[in-house]
């Protein structure tokens, strides 16, 4: 039976999972999604927030290397939605990636199904919305890739596996906070911390989150899908061994506690070793200037009776420079296997001869009165045809212009900015130095989708070329975001070889919606099927590539 026959047929199904084989191919993972309003009180009184088979969070996807994943998602909303899958890097497959430069947007009432393979990956990622405000109220959830059997993993199978949401919340609904942006305004600092959707009140009545069993050890993966802040994670009690970031396995050390940036994720070992009782997992906001908010969520070991756990939390770290110094600690574990058989260490990504190298510097400017943010004074916005298919259908000059900013900027480019689409063009293949130089005075963090990268440096101060020397080109950990503290610098390492159109954007997510994003176009010389697949007969075609003849197909292999 051919593929595409038996993806039909499967999305017939009511069920809202599946898996499938097909012969000759990889195992099919096929999802059904309801995205609906629905009304949850996080924070004590009743809001609207946005559900996935009326989940808040929404349902994990839980998966193994090369997996074909299939969801359909019906957006009944009242406004166009797309989701986007941060971490998968969609090998070839631009075409899947889920914002508003490559695809268009799934309007109400109707659905879209999204399909792409999670190949030679492993790891803990988040999915979330790319659309307007609506990360802010829900529609997020963690994607868990495990694996294939037959590759070894640094550590015994744990008891189970778990996966932890934080986030920052606002108890306003999503439409209120982009009136906010819009106008002119900030969101401000957020009201409050979730764990998984709630926040434990400590009476008595709370329901536990997780349960272990005495002597046991399980993995929790940890995520922090917020708006603004980063999060500092803990666990009453307990300490944490750090095993995994982002697709990459990592030397294992402890830690009593883990700073968890924006649109970050780490996989940690806690093993079931105190008294058979409640504990508190908390994480709290950091850098937020004497505006301290806490969540909690409760641990139950097995056996116990229950109760309020204890009311002495573990304290939260204090300072930037604490945090930097946790950062220089995460180091990749060079023996260890990822996806494939080979050691991670066998990458030596230090000995390659960087062919360019680009400095993106963040900025806050008020046009016209409105807030704005800006990546080399130019502030994105988001047009009604989507640059990917723009491009692909031949007409991008009618939709951007490539290459409008400086891969040096000059002193001064965060004074002033120019609203409009921000596209790089990237040559296929190249190995490129990117330095994210932040001269505000808040954290940034940062994500670039369809690539991991190495993080080899950051510090205090601005970029230049003379930093090279204190770059960690050994085993500096390879990941899909990063962190630029304030008045800093941080610098990564990629080789840009998945052809396709990517978003490079704050996971501050205020920041990105008001322009702090930018694109990048890796484009094959060769145009053959070996590098990039065919538009998917199933595109949504929106803007003007509307009613336009399909250009000729990729050939190739």
């Amino acid at each position: 039976m051919g593929r595409r026959l038996m993806i039909c047929m499967m999305l017939g199904l009511l069920a809202t999972e599946a898996i499938v084989s097909v012969q000759g191919e990889d195992p099919y993972l096929f999802f059904t999604w309801n995205v609906t309003y629905g009304t949850r009180s996080p924070l004590g009184l009743p809001q609207q927030v946005i559900l996935i088979n009326d989940q808040f969070p929404g349902p994990k996807i839980n998966s193994t290397s090369n997996n074909n994943i299939v969801v359909n998602v019906f957006n009944n909303l009242d406004e166009p939605f797309l989701i986007t899958w941060s971490g998968v890097q969609q090998r070839k497959n631009s075409w899947e990636d889920g914002v508003l430069g490559t695809n268009c947007p799934i309007a109400p009432g109707t659905n879209f199904t999204y399909h792409f393979q999670v190949k030679d990956q492993i790891g803990s990622f988040l999915y979330y919305p790319s659309t307007a405000v609506h990360r802010a109220v829900g529609g997020f959830g963690g994607i868990g890739i495990n694996s294939r059997l037959l590759i070894p993993v640094p550590y015994p199978d744990p008891e189970d596996d778990y996966t932890v949401i934080i986030n920052d919340w606002y108890p306003k609904s999503h439409a209120t906070l982009k009136n906010f942006l819009d106008s002119g305004r900030s969101l401000g600092k957020p009201e409050g911390v979730l764990i998984n959707g709630q926040n434990a009140k400590g009476d008595g009545h709370d329901e536990p989150l997780f349960t272990m069993i005495p002597g046991k050890t399980y993995k929790y993966r940890i995520c922090n899908v917020g708006m603004k802040t980063t999060l500092n994670f803990r666990i009453q009690g307990h300490s944490m061994k750090l095993v995994e970031m982002e697709g990459s396995h990592v030397l294992q050390n402890y830690y009593q506690s883990l700073d968890v940036h924006l649109g970050q994720c780490m996989a940690v070992l806690v093993k079931a070793d105190q008294s058979v009782k409640d504990y508190y997992m908390v994480a709290s906001t950091r850098f937020t200037k004497g505006y301290l908010r806490v969540g909690k969520g409760i641990i139950r070991y097995q056996g116990s009776n229950g109760g309020v756990p204890s009311a002495q939390i573990p304290d939260a770290p204090v300072g930037w420079a604490w945090s930097l110094n946790q950062f220089r600690s995460f180091r990749w574990n060079l023996t260890a296997s990822a996806a494939r058989p080979n050691p991670q260490g066998s990458y030596h990504y230090g000995q390659i001869e960087i062919t360019r190298t680009i400095k993106l510097v963040n900025s806050a400017v008020r046009v016209g009165g409105k807030l704005r943010y800006a990546i080399n004074g130019v502030s994105h916005v988001d047009g009604s045809t989507p640059l990917k298919l723009a491009e692909y259908f031949g007409i991008a000059d009618k939709v951007f212009k490539y290459d409008t900013i400086q891969d040096m900027p000059a002193a001064g480019v965060d004074a002033h900015i120019v609203m409009q689409p921000n596209v790089l063009n990237m040559t296929f293949r190249n190995f490129v130095e990117i330095v994210f130089e932040n001269h505000e005075k808040s954290i940034q963090s940062w994500h670039l989708d369809g690539y991991a990268f190495f993080v080899v440096g950051s510090e205090p101060g601005t970029w230049t070329p003379e930093k090279r020397k204190n770059y960690n080109l050994l085993d500096a950990v390879s990941r899909t975001t990063l962190q630029v503290y304030p008045k800093s610098w941080t610098t990564i390492m990629l080789t840009f070889d998945n052809a396709g159109m990517w978003n490079i954007r704050s996971e501050m997510w205020e920041r990105t919606y008001l322009g702090q994003q930018m694109y990048v176009s890796v484009l094959s010389p060769e145009r053959s099927l070996r590098d990039e697949y065919n538009m998917p007969d199933s595109a949504l075609l929106c803007g003007l590539v509307k009613g336009l003849p399909k250009p000729a197909p990729y050939t190739g292999a």
